[in-house]
């Protein structure tokens, strides 16, 4: 469905708004776009449309695919993401552990921040047995179909995660989590045993274990996880190793943050 924006005249802080619009249409389910698709998108004129785009290529922001006659997101976005990485607390002492993490394991190793009512994944390594063609960062998802999602609300207060996560919890699978009191029990067992663990719950074939990062102050602020394969994860026998080591390497990048567990307990 179309969205209109504003009036087709005027410029400045108008231009821009549109201008980010536009680039807001590119998503993971629709990477690639014409600019008849665009317009249909946004409501916006074919003209308007037209210029922006072309503006955005020659700024960088957008790039013409020959083959597929279609726009795709260009080099520039790519640059201020990074800039935007590099400049995160969490990413910043994150990134290394993840890394070495997932190359130990030679399973997946994430982390992500809390947007709102996703996780926002800012590292994303891949082991050899992890099986995964796409990168996470800068993703989102359902924060109580994910070890993630759960290890990033484990301590919300009640009325605070109700808030966030609305009245119905969306099914994926038939695994997945959709009553409000289930989810209260399964958070207190994360609370717990200090990690959440995920078993085919958003996707078929895949689990997931996280535990959460904390800040100086002692509130959670991410979480790392490890995910893979049912296989490679081998939950039945290893939850307890995959356990020990998660929590660990998300103490260091806590630490690393400036959380002392005997500070913030005293």
């Amino acid at each position: 469905m179309a969205r209109t924006i504003g009036r087709e005249a005027g410029s400045g802080t108008q231009s821009v708004e549109r201008a980010l619009v536009l680039l807001s249409e590119f998503t993971e389910a629709h990477p690639q776009r014409r600019v008849s698709e665009l317009v249909e998108a946004t409501g916006l004129g074919q003209s308007t449309v037209s210029r922006l785009v072309g503006a955005l290529v020659a700024l960088g922001f957008l790039a013409y695919d020959k083959r597929s006659g279609m726009y795709v997101i260009g080099p520039r976005v790519v640059t201020l993401a990074g800039i935007a990485l590099n400049e995160m607390p969490v990413h910043q002492q994150a990134r290394q552990v993840a890394q070495n993490l997932a190359t130990e394991l030679d399973l997946g190793a994430n982390v992500a921040e809390r947007h709102g009512a996703e996780p926002f994944y800012l590292c994303h390594f891949e082991g050899r047995s992890a099986g995964r063609s796409s990168t996470l960062i800068g993703r989102g998802g359902p924060l109580h179909a994910t070890a993630m999602g759960k290890a990033l609300i484990s301590e919300l207060p009640v009325p605070e995660r109700t808030e966030i996560l609305g009245g119905e919890l969306a099914r994926y699978t038939p695994h997945t989590i959709t009553q409000p009191i289930d989810l209260d029990k399964t958070l207190r067992q994360v609370r717990e045993r200090g990690y959440a663990t995920e078993v085919e719950e958003l996707a078929f074939g895949r689990a997931c274990l996280a535990a959460p990062v904390r800040d100086r102050t002692g509130a959670i602020v991410a979480a790392l996880s490890v995910s893979g394969p049912l296989s490679a994860m081998n939950l039945a026998e290893r939850e307890q190793l995959l356990a020990t080591k998660v929590i660990e390497q998300a103490d260091q990048i806590s630490s690393g943050l400036g959380y002392h567990a005997a500070a913030a307990v005293s």
